[in-house]
């Protein structure tokens, strides 16, 4: 007789082992706001880690929390600033738990959206085998079409290659209008608005005929998916049960999007990151996904991680002082190590 098992729905747990027989002594391994991370689960939570309080041990161990529940590795997908910090961190789980850790899908944004467009890019009118332009690339074909429309010729000096690269990259990151891009970056070029803004749409176009997609396609491509196809919105969901996401502070609005996209009705997404920095704002990055998580994600559980393992208490004192002006709670030194 066949049998028939009960799925859980959207937002339900996907717990399989009762956390009593669990081999891993969290409880001891972590301290409390750590351990509450760690096994704090479904729904949407924000965890505000500042530098030294074991944000990556943190992230390490919920990764085998989960993988030691009985959630399968390949429903769990980790998103990180850079491929060398999930590699890591997937390799410390895997050395806290075992080799099932490994196969947790982890890596940045770029290499996520770049595998989920090999499978779905047709949808979006790009062949499946499409090329990625790196920044150079990208620069030379801005450059190739302001040469054909002779924009290089104008009696007023056009923008170089490497600044409309930029201008373009800010307006698709931010999700801001080119003209308020000129206005507020480059207002010495805002007289020639309709020109920039025509050579941008042939450089899309030119991509598109010659199935090209630079860096930035790439999220905002997977964006256009999880917003525009319901049927791959449904697909990564079911697919990826629990989403974590590395240095939230330093995410874009796309990459707002597309978290907001891949946590679905289930959201059971965490973020983690640091209120008091964000360093790569001149790519497009803005503290406020950060500030604004748990007003777009209602019921949001914040947790603090504020203990530092890394700094003595005088330094800590000096930090605290310069970010009175914040929200923040003062940080603390513990004599241990993380």
């Amino acid at each position: 007789m066949k049998k028939f098992t009960l799925k859980p729905a959207p937002g339900e747990p996907l717990r399989l082992v009762e956390p009593a027989r669990l081999t891993i002594p969290y409880r001891t391994d972590l301290n409390e706001s750590q351990y509450e991370a760690v096994t704090s689960l479904d729904g949407p939570h924000l965890i505000i880690a500042g530098a030294g309080t074991g944000k990556t041990r943190t992230i390490v161990y919920r990764v085998a929390y989960l993988v030691e529940l009985g959630v399968k590795p390949q429903r769990v997908l980790l998103l990180t600033f850079t491929r060398k910090a999930s590699q890591e961190m997937l390799r410390r789980a895997a050395i806290l738990l075992d080799s099932r850790c490994e196969q947790v899908a982890g890596g940045t944004f770029h290499s996520f959206a770049n595998g989920v467009l090999r499978r779905y890019a047709h949808l979006l009118g790009f062949d499946r085998s499409f090329t990625i332009l790196d920044q150079t690339d990208a620069e030379d074909v801005i450059n190739l079409i302001r040469t054909k429309m002779k924009l290089d010729t104008r009696e007023k000096r056009f923008p170089r290659k490497e600044t409309l690269a930029d201008l373009w990259s800010r307006s698709l990151n931010t999700i801001t209008p080119v003209r308020e891009i000129l206005a507020r970056d480059y207002p010495p070029f805002l007289d020639l608005e309709a020109d920039i803004t025509q050579l941008f749409k042939a450089y899309v176009v030119y991509k598109r005929e010659n199935n090209l997609m630079d860096y930035d396609d790439l999220l905002v491509h997977l964006a256009r998916l999880l917003q525009e196809r319901p049927e791959v919105r449904k697909a990564l969901n079911d697919q990826y049960a629990y989403v974590m996401v590395d240095e939230y502070q330093d995410t874009n609005r796309v990459q707002a999007e597309i978290v907001r996209g891949l946590a679905g009705e289930r959201r059971n997404v965490m973020v983690v990151g640091d209120d008091a920095q964000c360093i790569y704002s001149f790519r497009g990055s803005t503290i406020r996904n950060i500030l604004s998580f748990p007003e777009e994600y209602p019921g949001c559980k914040v947790i603090k991680i504020e203990e530092n393992y890394r700094s003595t208490q005088s330094i800590l004192d000096l930090a605290n002082e310069v970010l009175v002006g914040g929200d923040r709670a003062p940080q603390s030194a513990l004599p241990t190590s993380s």
